[in-house]
């Protein structure tokens, strides 16, 4: 469905979606691994955000693969899924810089798994060991959040399993450096990447390049 450029291009978007989205990361979960770093072993801050990034794999294998079986190489399948992606995109971006909550609406959406989820990934939390905190971090990973919707709609692109779990995997080493570093040094990270200045920064960022890419898609109408 995709070619070698365009899917590189796709992946390092993936990249910079997890880079430019720590602060909300930080937000969201940030406070579990920091946790981790106080209370546990420093290594289980490692297994625990494997077992975060590996969750991401799969529902990118998921949703790509399920793309792949369900319109491989569909006339228009591949413009759809862009268009998507780019709205996507830009829908994270107002959402981090605070003009425009709509992912929100998709987060609320997913509550009520996340709160039958959620009682299992507490307890795993608190249990000692390599397995439990791995297995917690995985569960931990479906945590409602419209940045990795938006991410997700770019492994849709990807029209196949491996694909989606690649970009997604791409989108959680993006988040790493951010979550491993919030279980050592927490409240300086938390303080300045929490900033409402850095998390317009990054979304004025993220905007920027979505508007380039809709300029993009939309630039063989003008030709």
């Amino acid at each position: 469905m995709m070619n070698p450029i365009s899917q590189s291009a796709d992946l390092v978007t993936a990249l910079l979606m997890g880079l430019a989205g720590s602060g909300h990361c930080l937000m969201m979960c940030g406070g579990i691994a920091s946790a981790m770093g106080i209370n546990t072993k420093p290594h289980h801050v490692w297994l625990y955000n494997l077992g975060r990034v590996s969750s991401y794999m799969i529902i990118g294998a998921l949703v790509g693969g399920a793309i792949g079986f369900f319109a491989p190489e569909g006339g228009y399948t591949t413009v759809i899924l862009r268009w998507l992606a780019v709205i996507f995109l830009l829908l994270l971006g107002l959402y981090f810089t605070g003009w425009f909550a709509g992912l929100v609406y998709l987060e609320k959406a997913a509550s009520p798994v996340w709160r039958k989820v959620q009682p299992f990934a507490a307890k795993l939390r608190n249990k000692p060991g390599v397995f439990a905190t791995f297995f917690a971090g995985t569960l931990w990973g479906w945590l409602p959040c419209g940045m990795v919707y938006s991410a997700l709609s770019w492994a849709a692109l990807s029209g196949s399993a491996s694909g989606g779990a690649l970009t997604m995997a791409a989108f959680g080493l993006g988040t790493l450096p951010a979550m491993v570093a919030a279980g050592h040094f927490s409240q300086f990270l938390h303080n300045f990447l929490r900033a409402q200045g850095v998390r317009t920064a990054m979304g004025v960022l993220l905007i920027i390049y979505a508007l380039w890419s809709l300029l993009t898609l939309l630039k063989p109408f003008f030709q």
